[in-house]
């Protein structure tokens, strides 16, 4: 929808606008009014209170989750599924252990990360590191040693993963709302993770793994590794891994030829390429593969739809979550709020790669949720971004970058994160403190910091 002509000026606008994002986070902390419910609530109270018609209330909220919808819902959905299938098939034990053995048992820690980086391209940190996890605590009981040592580079990996590449929830959502090419946004953001991750995962993990002593839980997978039936070969996890990044490249390489005038925008070729490296049909081919590859001669074909079916049940609450976000940044953008932030961003000379970066880390720090803090951030942003036209593609990437690293940041006693990682190590509140949150945040703000570098170098 098109935007309308403001009821009020900026100074009441930005009042409404932080008056929603107070309410929001009163809802979502003290209420413990569910994220998706809250964010329904406070885009329905924006438009009323920014005065858009009320035959039009309805038809903007619902275009906004809609459009936001259309492209988190496929790429979420098709991702989690092949994550499902490596998962339950033990792919990731089969790379991990693939990897302790080529680099050896000094360089254990850096082939569980890696591995960990591999496997938490299609599949979510929680359920990725829960997987992983019987395979640390082997290795860490075999070589000795504290098991933070070989835990936090693999959670490190999740997390970075998590929060920096699609197809996961956060830069899905991020790079639908201002705009960015999602292959572009794959890219970058895997450009920007592994050195962000080698620095604040892995260095970080070898400095507290040799200070603070903490031995393997003894009740978790106590019988050792998780044995599968049949596991995949090594091969191809890798290529079942491989296969959507370079199927997107087919889209980023194509068209990179294309504007140089390298190749013909109008063969059909061309438009072949360009268009099986669109990341929901990349995706589309790799879950296919997935489910025939892994599932054939292990599996009766019921229990890979089942499989399958199971994957998408945990991630519904995540896309609606970001559809209503979706939702919200509609709202804002045609009740005029959008508008008046970013000509008091304009005002203030602050980048709009900072600006996103302290919105989301101001809203992770206060509410704990990740994917709310992403969502608001991106929807509060997207104005200001939309306003820059000069802004490129690859800008456009490290924006979104930079609003995932703000919402990775900080994990405190309010993030479920901190609690899972705290729990399954045996960690204490001042210890979980000490590590995980300690290194979330390096993530953050050393991930923030290559995505600022690079905005001004390209």
């Amino acid at each position: 929808m098109e935007a309308i002509e403001p009821a009020y000026g900026t100074g009441p606008l930005l009042l409404i606008a932080g008056a929603a994002i107070a309410v929001l986070l009163f809802l979502v902390m003290k209420v413990r009014l569910h994220p998706f419910v809250s964010l329904v609530l406070v885009s329905l109270l924006v438009a009323l209170a920014t005065r858009i018609p009320l035959a039009d209330i309805v038809p903007a909220l619902l275009d906004g989750f809609g459009g936001t919808l259309a492209s988190v819902a496929l790429l979420v959905g098709l991702g989690v599924m092949i994550g499902r299938m490596l998962e339950v098939t033990g792919g990731a034990a089969v790379l991990a252990r693939a990897l302790v053995s080529v680099l050896g048992e000094k360089r254990a820690p850096l082939a569980l990360g890696i591995a960990s980086l591999l496997f938490g391209f299609p599949i979510f940190f929680d359920a990725g590191l829960i997987v992983m996890l019987p395979v640390i605590f082997s290795v860490a009981r075999r070589l000795g040693g504290s098991v933070l040592l070989y835990a936090l580079p693999a959670a490190g990996a999740f997390a970075v993963m998590h929060a920096f590449v699609p197809p996961h929830p956060g830069p899905v959502a991020a790079a639908d709302l201002i705009g960015a090419d999602m292959g572009m946004t794959l890219v970058v953001g895997l450009l920007l993770a592994i050195p962000t991750w080698y620095i604040a995962s892995y260095l970080f993990a070898l400095y507290t793994g040799r200070r603070i002593e903490l031995p393997v839980p003894d009740d978790f997978t106590a019988g050792g590794e998780l044995n599968y039936e049949r596991p995949p070969h090594l091969l191809t996890v890798i290529g079942i891994l491989l296969l959507p990044m370079l199927l997107i490249f087919c889209n980023t390489g194509t068209a990179t030829l294309v504007t140089t005038g390298a190749l013909d925008s109008d063969a059909p070729v061309v438009q072949a390429l360009l268009m099986i490296g669109e990341t929901p049909v990349a995706l589309l081919i790799t879950a296919i593969m997935a489910m025939v590859v892994l599932g054939h001669g292990r599996y009766p074909r019921e229990r890979v739809e089942q499989i399958c079916n199971d994957a998408l049940g945990p991630v519904c609450a995540i896309i609606l979550i970001t559809g209503a976000g979706g939702m919200f940044g509609g709202v804002l953008r045609i009740s005029g709020v959008g508008e008046a932030l970013e000509s008091t961003l304009a005002a203030t000379g602050l980048p709009i790669i900072v600006a996103a970066f302290v919105i989301a880390l101001a809203m992770r720090v206060a509410q704990g949720s990740a994917t709310v803090a992403l969502t608001t951030a991106a929807a509060l942003i997207a104005p200001a971004v939309e306003a820059t036209a000069e802004l490129s593609n690859i800008h456009l990437a490290l924006i979104v970058i930079a609003i995932a690293c703000g919402s990775t940041a900080l994990s405190h006693v309010n993030d479920s994160g901190f609690w899972l990682v705290g729990r399954f190590l045996g960690m204490d509140v001042k210890t979980t403190l000490r590590t995980w949150t300690v290194m979330v945040t390096l993530i953050g703000f050393i991930g923030f910091a290559f995505a600022f570098v690079a905005s001004l170098l390209v």
